[in-house]
């Protein structure tokens, strides 16, 4: 099976109908088969040769008569009227020497086998002239036989029938597959949608359980999870935006107290650590929150990127910029706009230049940040994603906090059914790629 497992379709509902299709196809070619085989050519086997038989024996009493037209004429009436068989005797004439082959090869050989095995003179037929009547010559010495027989005495004429009701069937009973897997293809489709939305930070709020019962039973399981996933992020942005807003409040006493203090080494100490505690608890509560509070809405990515682009240029960076124009996706711009922000002002910090571009690549679309700083080390590129990852020997999104700058991004573009991935830049330093939907 593994060499032709690349050409078999890849989707349920194509599946489904090769499995339901292909044997039923197999089955009624192997019907036709046998049909052909065993039966009508047996039957077409006999006709042919009770009509060979007919043929030699006029052919023979023609040949009793001395080849007499005059006195085989009788003969040949009662021939006609007790055999349907039409004879006519041409004198001088030859065997035509064209031949024109049935569309069923299979006419032409079983009659050819039954009139070489009668007759021992050279014949020629067509049974493609006459619809209704087969063509049949014999030489004799003074002239040419000719038998016009009905077709239906030669061969089997039935065979049609049985295909078209065997194709009609076939047509018919692969119609109701197609309704029905598509009935129950439906509610996994829907349900795989469902999912991807909600793994990209929407709520499909139609969707209800159908179809199937394991089908419903996933599609139940699926909403569980859903509500289970949706309480435990609401819990931890609401723990830690009020732990946050707790430590907050001591946090502005000591900078306020700080600041009545004589200025000296040991306030500038204590102030330093309160403003890297600010960021921190910024840090965390950016973290915990993620996507929440804002709705998904179609969105102007080239515009938003150009914005972003612009915005640290005015702040000193030096930034390059190439963007396709009109690329538009689903997204939440304002957290979007934040994780662009956060790589290319990471680039920006590490490095002396840094190259931005956007592209829509396979119904994806990638906004690519490049520089030329000191890079990350292929082997700690994953490190750098994990929460709380502080890559001192390298480098990191946060030179003053917790190493939550890069875990923030990806978990940003992965609830929009993204990511984001590392790697070696051409300019020499990192190159951060995030991956979006279209």
């Amino acid at each position: 099976m593994g060499p032709f497992k690349r050409f078999l379709p890849k989707g349920l509902f194509a599946r489904s109908m090769l499995i339901f299709v292909f044997p039923l196809a197999v089955m009624q070619g192997l019907i036709a088969w046998a049909f052909f085989e065993e039966h009508w050519e047996t039957v077409t086997a006999r006709l042919s040769e009770g009509v060979a038989g007919d043929v030699a024996m006029m052919t023979a009493l023609f040949e009793q008569t001395g080849e007499d037209e005059a006195a085989f004429e009788p003969m040949a009436e009662t021939a006609y009227r007790t055999m349907r068989l039409s004879v006519d005797f041409r004198p001088g004439e030859t065997l035509p020497t064209s031949r024109r082959s049935s569309f069923f090869r299979t006419l032409d050989r079983t009659l050819r086998e039954a009139l070489t095995a009668e007759l021992d003179r050279s014949v020629w037929f067509d049974t493609t002239r006459y619809p209704q009547y087969v063509d049949i010559r014999v030489e004799t010495d003074t002239g040419v036989l000719r038998f016009i027989a009905v077709r239906e005495r030669v061969f089997a004429t039935t065979g049609h029938i049985f295909l078209l009701w065997l194709v009609g069937a076939t047509l018919f009973l692969s119609l109701v597959m197609v309704i029905f897997m598509r009935n129950q293809v439906k509610p996994i489709r829907r349900l795989a949608e469902a999912a991807e939305q909600f793994g990209r930070g929407q709520d499909a709020e139609n969707f209800k359980p159908a179809g199937a019962r394991e089908v419903r039973q996933a599609a139940h399981a699926f909403l569980e999870m859903r509500g289970r996933i949706k309480k435990h992020l609401e819990q931890r942005t609401e723990m830690l935006a009020g732990v946050s807003h707790d430590l907050r409040t001591p946090l502005t006493r000591l900078k306020l107290q700080l600041a009545l203090m004589p200025a000296d080494a040991e306030r500038d100490d204590a102030q330093r650590d309160v403003r890297e505690m600010e960021v921190m608890l910024d840090e965390y509560l950016a973290f915990a929150q993620g996507q929440a509070g804002e709705e998904t809405q179609r969105s102007d990515l080239s515009a938003l990127v150009t914005d972003v682009v612009e915005d640290i240029r005015r702040g000193g960076g030096s930034v390059g910029l190439e963007c396709e124009a009109g690329v538009e996706a689903d997204i939440r711009p304002g957290v979007i706009r934040r994780c662009i922000a956060n790589l290319i002002t990471n680039a920006v910090n590490y490095a002396d230049n840094a190259a931005v571009s956007l592209r829509q690549v396979s119904g994806r679309i990638e906004i690519i940040i490049d520089d030329d700083g000191p890079g990350i080390p292929e082997d700690l590129h994953e490190e750098a994603f994990k929460p709380f990852s502080r890559l001192d020997e390298s480098r990191n999104l946060n030179t003053e906090g917790v190493g939550l700058g890069l875990a923030i991004a990806r978990d940003t573009a992965r609830s929009h059914g993204g990511d984001i991935r590392l790697s070696t830049s051409p300019m020499g330093g990192l190159r951060a790629v995030l991956s979006l939907p279209v």
